[in-house]
């Protein structure tokens, strides 16, 4: 990362920039968490790992995809990776579901972020001097009855908010705009138009922290585990969900998310991502058994403490 790129930055983000950067970052040791995210520095992953990780030393390793963010994990088992899994309005990522089962990381915590969205420009510029507006899609349509009110504005889709906002500081972009979180806005030096321009103030998104399975009893006790992501198929027979889902009522066990997935070949089969929540650990542990043999290639993707 090369400082200049940021000329409107403070010295304090600039000090911040440096010491995130894994280019310039030399104080590597055994302490530091290496944490891959998707997306850039100020993106909603990084304040979310901010949040997880406070007061700890880190090291942020920006990817341009969630792709990316599992191939760090594989080459390096020490790293942690964090996912978004579903916003309150967008729905689930379903994509993600499938990256989480195939790359046999294990979840390890969860964390809910507020998303709230301001929109940013070069300093000394003014609504009325924007012609385009850049972020990620489910930002942009997030904020659109804001947009709707400035036709003046062409909406550009970008693969990241902060990013949009690093691009105008580094390109030096006038006329545009970026929709972005406000501290993404102040790390690149941007000025801040107008804050909390969603377009609903109840928006969250659900993130879970990943790691490798050889390292999850390092970042998690397994006694304060309330909480499990389970994945399963079933034979297309008649009753064979309510069956599993009689038995985890049996063992009172709350399910409080069922995601199905097509499985691509099979017609009509699918996997079933399943979150539950329990009291006793040993219930829960006891329900798995019970419905195993109802079901197929049943995997445990994570136990964790709720959020």
């Amino acid at each position: 990362m090369i400082l200049q790129d940021f000329p409107h930055s403070n010295q304090a983000t600039r000090d911040f920039l440096l010491t995130n950067d894994g280019q310039d970052n030399k104080q590597h040791n055994i302490t530091m968490k290496r944490i891959a995210i998707q997306g850039e520095l100020g993106s909603f992953h990084d304040i979310t790992a901010k949040h997880c990780f406070n007061g700890e030393q880190m090291q942020i390793i920006c990817c341009a995809t969630f792709e990316e963010v599992f191939q760090n994990m594989k080459q390096d088992p020490t790293v942690i990776g964090i996912m978004a899994i579903e916003n309150t309005i967008a729905g689930s990522l379903l994509h993600n579901y499938e990256l989480l089962r195939d790359s046999g990381m294990t979840i390890v915590g969860e964390h809910k972020t507020h998303i709230s969205h301001c929109i940013c420009a070069l300093p000394g510029q003014s609504l009325d001097e924007l012609t385009e507006v850049h972020s990620h899609p489910v930002a942009l349509a997030q904020c659109y009855h804001y947009l709707s009110k400035h036709p003046n504005l062409k909406m550009v889709e970008c693969e990241d908010t902060a990013g949009s906002a690093m691009e105008i500081a580094a390109k030096g972009l006038k006329g545009v705009a970026a929709i972005c979180h406000a501290d993404a806005a102040e790390m690149y030096g941007l000025e801040v138009l107008e804050n909390h321009i969603e377009d609903n103030p109840h928006n969250f998104t659900r993130f879970l922290i990943m790691t490798d399975p050889r390292k999850a009893d390092f970042l998690r006790a397994l006694n304060e585990a309330n909480k499990s992501s389970i994945v399963f198929s079933l034979p297309h027979e008649e009753g064979s969900l309510s069956q599993v889902l009689s038995i985890l009522s049996f063992y009172k066990i709350n399910l409080t998310k069922i995601q199905s997935l097509p499985i691509i070949g099979k017609e009509w089969e699918y996997l079933f991502y399943v979150d539950v929540t329990y009291d006793d650990l040993t219930r829960y542990r006891q329900s798995i058994d019970a419905i195993t043999p109802l079901t197929r290639d049943l995997t445990i993707l994570g136990e964790y403490k709720a959020a």
